[in-house]
């Protein structure tokens, strides 16, 4: 059985999941320890107005949990992340309590105490008792498999394992175990329910430690093990090649050996070789350093802990793709986003090559007997699509672009995706066309990932080849005869709206926002944006003028105006059903952009110029009247293409540029001397 199919029933895109039940009103969370404040304030600060019940056994764990959302919520404010009427509301109406009676009410309740099977049996025993018939019931453990903690519950049907990660209200990830014995129903609310309110769900198999800790539980576990040929700072080192930070570091961060202790203890039913370390129950903090210090490691050392770490990673990656207990798209993206790996554990192999996994999977059996290795092939475990999701939609090819860690940018793998699945089935008679929108609800797409610009600054052919090659999905939509449909889901700036205007047709939600926010780094929108929007719709080229050389912005409604988006649709669900509607009525009615020379309005290069309160270099503006004006005289749209791409490359050489994109990199304003 294909494993998607068996995880994800109803579809990849949570968002796409109609829910049958209400949000909830009140919702409690049954521990104050370590990560229950963070679930709590999470919850808050997407859903403000909820009555949150936080609930202990003892006082003081509540008053230093009180403390904690105050504190997080007062440094939101200082880093201008939430105003200070958000973070009343946020800190208001939280009952910290001692008493279970007073959770009667709450839709949701969410476990969060000590990793004890026979104690979180007991508090779901006595909440079952208490909640109403429909109330959800779930547990944050981080291992313990869903059916021994809940098979004795009188409506196991409306529970499961919510495993977040560390802090709980930042991290994106939510695993949402699906089990037998509980509901559909239960698993695609609590799928939509976490994706509603901004975090980023994933479904595992009921398997022990479910998928990212299986990953990162053995990652740790290993690096003790090495102890015997290698210091904690060295393997720290070591291991910062493929993660942002060593795993004693972050062990010291987390408190984390007990927890380590526990998981592979549990992990032992498999096997003696998940057994973990002796030292972990010893030492209470290890002697390492920060991310990024320098730290010398001897060449041999260096190698075989890579080998050693590597090993480790690659097993349980095998495994748990093997076994079915996750995707291997949750799989890559989960290791990314929750664990703060650099790549995802099959990327590192794609990147390898199959001799050298091949090679390091060897020794690591050799040398840790046991462990699981690879049943297939690498080729199988490294082909699938990283950053689409793709679901069906009454004949429509839904393509939702899922880099929520980044606002849904786009880059090379992600565009090489989109034109893979429109290439897919292109001849397939049961493929009406298609839709494309941004993982959430706040961005379709927040722009280029700008991370190559600097290497081709100075070098006026390779920016203008880069721009070619980035232009493949927007001139095969040009091209097609099956009608594409954006369906902007919030954002859309930059390269993001380059693809939605290249789409056929687009709708968008109320709090859309269009901006080519380049000029701001000293470079314009290469890949059609000078050109595009001029020939589709002629009558909003006075707003276009101050979109490309002063990056306003404009709302959903004020793209309607001028034709941009054909109908604002609130409701995600509601936004995709009209983007598909679109698709249909587009049936072989698809126009195409304009060619010949098109009329624009006057337009001139400001003395001073700005956006917003940034001032703007001047030479840099003037290259961006020039394209736009050389574009709308071409008597090709071809050629006015290859203009806006030319006009890049002049761009890419100038000091503005430079200044732009080393600015926003650094976090910093720029600073522009001509």
């Amino acid at each position: 059985m294909d494993i998607k199919r068996k995880l994800y029933p109803s579809s990849l895109n949570p968002l796409l999941i109609e829910s049958t039940r209400p949000l909830p009103k009140e919702i409690a969370v049954i521990g104050a320890g370590t990560i229950g404040p963070d679930i709590g304030y999470y919850l808050k600060s997407a859903l403000p107005s909820i009555k949150l019940y936080l609930l202990d056994i003892a006082e003081e764990p509540l008053k230093q949990a009180e403390g904690r959302i105050s504190n997080y919520a007062k440094k939101a404010v200082a880093r201008k992340k939430m105003d200070e009427n958000k973070a009343k509301t946020v800190c208001s109406n939280i009952v910290y309590t001692t008493q279970y009676q007073l959770i009667k009410d709450c839709d949701l309740i969410i476990e969060a105490a000590t990793e004890n099977i026979p104690l979180k049996q007991k508090i779901f025993a006595t909440v079952e008792k208490i909640v109403g018939d429909e109330a959800l019931i779930t547990s944050n453990t981080s291992s313990i498999p869903a059916d021994r903690l809940f098979s004795r519950m009188i409506k196991p049907e409306r529970t499961t394992v919510t495993h977040f990660f560390a802090p709980a209200w930042r991290s994106l990830p939510v695993e949402v175990i699906r089990w037998a014995g509980s509901s559909p129903a239960t698993i695609d609310f609590l799928f939509w329910f976490f994706a509603h309110t901004h975090k980023a769900p994933i479904i595992t198999d009921n398997a022990i430690c479910f998928v990212l800790d299986r990953i990162f539980d053995n990652w740790c576990n290993e690096a003790v093990y090495l102890l015997n040929d290698a210091s904690a700072s060295q393997i720290d080192k070591v291991v910062e090649a493929f993660a942002f930070a060593g795993p004693f570091f972050v062990l010291n961060m987390a408190n984390g050996n007990p927890i380590i202790i526990e998981t592979n203890s549990l992990q032992m039913e498999e096997g003696d070789h998940y057994r973990p370390a002796d030292i972990l129950g010893s030492v209470e903090s290890w002697l390492t350093h920060r991310p990024g210090s320098d730290v010398k490691v001897p060449d041999d050392i260096a190698a075989k802990v890579r080998d050693r770490m590597l090993g480790i990673l690659f097993s349980q990656s095998f495994d748990i793709v093997d076994r079915g207990i996750g995707t291997k798209e949750d799989l890559n993206f989960g290791c990314q986003v929750a664990l703060g790996f650099r790549q995802g554990p099959l990327d590192i192999m794609q990147n390898l090559g199959e001799a050298e996994v091949n090679r390091i999977t060897k020794k690591f059996e050799s040398e840790r007997p046991g462990f699981p290795g690879h049943t297939k092939p690498l080729s199988v475990y490294v082909d699938f699509k990283r950053h689409l999701l793709v679901d069906d939609v009454d004949g429509v090819k839904i393509i939702t672009i899922r880099r929520p860690q980044a606002m849904n940018a786009l880059n090379d793998e992600i565009m090489d995706e989109i034109l893979v699945v429109l290439q897919a089935h292109a001849e397939e008679p049961s493929v009406s066309g298609y839709v494309i929108t941004g993982y959430g609800n706040q961005a379709f797409s927040a722009g280029a990932d700008i991370s190559k610009f600097p290497e081709m600054l100075g070098d006026r052919q390779a920016a203008i080849q880069y721009t070619k090659d980035c232009a493949r999905v927007q001139l095969f939509l040009d091209q097609m005869d099956k009608p594409v449909v954006a369906a902007i889901n919030g954002l859309a700036l930059g390269g993001g709206l380059e693809l939605a205007i290249r789409c056929h047709s687009a709708v968008a939600s109320p709090d859309a926002r269009l901006q080519f926010p380049e000029i701001t780094l000293g470079i314009l929108p290469a890949i059609g944006g000078c050109v595009v929007p001029y020939r589709k719709w002629p009558n909003g080229a006075m707003v276009f003028h101050e979109m490309i050389t002063q990056g306003k912005s404009i709302a959903s409604k004020a793209a309607a105006e001028i034709g941009i988006i054909k109908k604002i649709t609130a409701g995600y669900i509601a936004l995709i059903q009209e983007a598909v509607a679109e698709v249909k009525r587009l049936k072989g009615k698809i126009g195409r952009t304009l060619d010949g020379k098109i009329e624009i309005p006057d337009i001139t290069v400001p003395q001073n110029p700005v956006a917003g309160d940034l001032v703007l270099s001047k030479e840099a503006v003037s290259q961006v009247v020039k394209t736009i004006r050389d574009g709308a005289a071409s008597k090709s749209f071809a050629k006015a293409l290859e203009i806006g791409y030319e006009g890049f490359g002049e761009m890419a050489c100038m000091d503005a540029a430079k200044e732009g994109i080393s600015a926003f990199l650094e976090k910093r304003t720029p600073k522009y001397r001509k």
